[in-house]
This record gives C-alpha cells, structure tokens and sequence, in this order.
C-alpha cells in the first residue's frame, strides 16, 4: 500500500532528517528509525549540487522503508538563491517521479516574495494551481508552506489557510511566531480554530521566544510534528527532539 501524510489515527512524528550529502542523511535516518521515526522529511535543496539528482532522492526514499516521505526544495540552502522558481518546480516533479509521498510548494512560487509567503498575484497562482495538478497526477500528496514568521491573529491564519486549500493543498502549512505568553496562548486558539473551521489536515507551528505551543500543537489538531533526532549544524534548532515529540503524543494525555 502506498504510503501517505492522510488520515492516520494520530499525528505523524515527522523527522527532518537535513544534510549536504546522502550519507549524512542516511545516518540521520537510521537512528531516527531506531527512535520510533513515523515518516521523515527531507529538505533537498540542502544536498550539495552534485548530489541533486535521481539517483539520491531514490536513494533516500527507499532508506524510508515505506515511511511517508516529505520533501521540500526551497530558494536558499545550497541552492543559493541561483535556482529560478520554475527550475524548482521541475526538481519537485522530479522529486516526485522519484517517490516522494508529499511535495513543499511555497506559497509565493512564481512570484515576487510575498510577506506572508502567500502570493496574491493571480498569474501566479494560476501557475502553482498547474504545478499542484500535475504533482497530484504523479500521485505526489502536495502541502502549502507560508513561512510567516511573525506573530499573525488566528483570523488571518485561517484566511490564508482557506487560501492555500483552494488553491489544491491536501495539507496546509503555515509557520508563524510568538514572542509573549500572550501570542502563543492565541496561537493555540488558533490551533482549534483551524480544527474546527478548515476541514483540511494542516500543520501550524509557530517559531519565537515561546516553544510550548510548537510541542502541543499535535494534541490540538496538527497533523504531524516535525522533529529532528539531533541537533546539529544544519538542522533547524527550534524544531523539538524526536524523543521529546514521542512523550507528547504518547504519554500526555488532555
């Protein structure tokens, strides 16, 4: 059975498992697996350029076991901002053709950096809706990322939450931020809200001061948590340890 980010009877512990080279990343995984590992992420545009090809992402996918598989290739890393968007929306269809379950499209590809992510430009928007369909016809799963970074009211989470649901996202993916007790109490709020109002699996985080609401979020709707079994130079610190993510959704219980 094909494997997928949909409708499983509790969130995926999700391992970002991010390096310049496919060994690295395979070592990562291994001892991820060993860890309780539900499915991993891989942030592709991270490889070394020589390592950006079919080959590797195969590589990788199989050393999932049947895992899910989520995968990104962003503007930066190492791709240096030298990529062009429609030269990463080939590499994601690439990525795709390779077996990746679940594929990153960012919502201001094709258009100028937008500051929630999310573009309003309706050419735009037109293009990733295209790239959506032909990621759905390759039998990918497709997620929306807004990377907003900033404190953002629930309201307009959820505006952009519907957006990104329109525009064919089976999962929705926005990151905010919260600086005070009071952003990330709101942003759990937000959490709920998103439950009850969207009707779609999404993964909300946020970044900031306040950690609490990045770790919880699993318990209030998200569908995954994405973690890290190590905290080294590439990975992103403010995503939780694995084991620290398996005793939330294991063993606390609200």
């Amino acid at each position: 059975m094909k494997p997928s980010f949909l409708d499983h009877e509790r969130p995926l512990l999700t391992t970002m498992v991010i390096g310049e080279t496919a060994d690295h990343v395979v070592r990562l995984m291994r001892n991820a697996i060993c860890q309780g590992a539900d499915a991993f992420g891989f942030q592709l545009e991270w490889l070394h350029d020589d390592e950006k090809n079919p080959d590797v992402y195969r590589r990788l996918f199989e050393e999932a076991k049947g895992r899910p598989t989520y995968a990104t290739f962003y503007r930066g890393g190492n791709n240096r901002d030298e990529r062009s968007d429609e030269e990463l929306a080939n590499e994601l269809l690439t990525i795709a053709d390779c077996g990746a379950t679940l594929c990153d499209v960012i919502g201001d590809l094709y258009a100028k950096e937008h500051p929630d992510q999310l573009t309003d430009d309706p050419v735009a928007i037109e293009k990733q809706m295209k790239l959506i369909d032909e990621l759905h016809a390759k039998g990918a799963e497709v997620l929306i990322s807004s990377h907003v970074c900033r404190f953002t009211p629930a309201e307009r989470v959820l505006e952009m939450a519907l957006e990104q649901k329109r525009r064919g996202a089976d999962i929705i993916k926005i990151v905010t931020a919260a600086d005070t007790m009071e952003q990330q109490i709101e942003n759990l709020r937000t959490t709920d809200l998103l439950k009850r109002e969207l009707g779609a699996s999404f993964l909300f985080l946020s970044s900031g001061e306040c950690s609490l609401h990045r770790r919880l979020g699993i318990k209030l709707g998200c569908c995954m948590s994405l973690c890290v079994w190590e905290h080294d130079h590439i990975s992103a610190a403010v995503q939780p340890l694995l084991s620290t993510m398996k005793t939330v959704r294991d063993f606390i219980d609200f």
